[in-house]
């Protein structure tokens, strides 16, 4: 079994945590319906936010969602001036079978257009 990486993100409509765990939640949720895994293929997963998000931490959504066993750590964002605002980046490290070319990164909306190259 490989370790591998998953990237996603997603950009948020406000800062609010109820928001935010949704929109954590359905990033999630979809890196792992689209890698077809579970939670036990799950290593680590490191969390982002741009600055101007302070209203929760990106990985409690994780906990909310069941994934409890799973080393989890939020981290700011450089201030980047002219970045997208409101947004959340996930790297997951994960254990998978399948190539690195066959990882399904995942960004959600208008985090899409962060990376063109390899969003799905």
């Amino acid at each position: 079994m490989a370790v591998r990486a998953v990237r996603g993100a997603v950009q948020l409509e406000r800062d609010e945590p109820g928001h935010m765990e949704q929109q954590v939640g359905t990033l999630l949720t979809t890196v792992l319906e689209r890698n077809g895994l579970t939670s036990d293929d799950l290593i680590s997963i490191w969390f982002t936010a741009t600055p101007d998000l302070h209203s929760d931490f990106p990985a409690a959504a994780a906990r909310r969602l069941g994934i409890v066993d799973v080393p989890l750590i939020c981290a700011q964002e450089l201030n980047v001036e002219g970045a997208m605002p409101r947004v959340v980046r996930v790297l997951a490290h994960i254990e998978s079978d399948k190539p690195r070319a066959d990882i399904a990164h995942v960004y959600l909306g208008a985090a899409a257009a962060l990376r063109k190259d390899i969003a799905q």
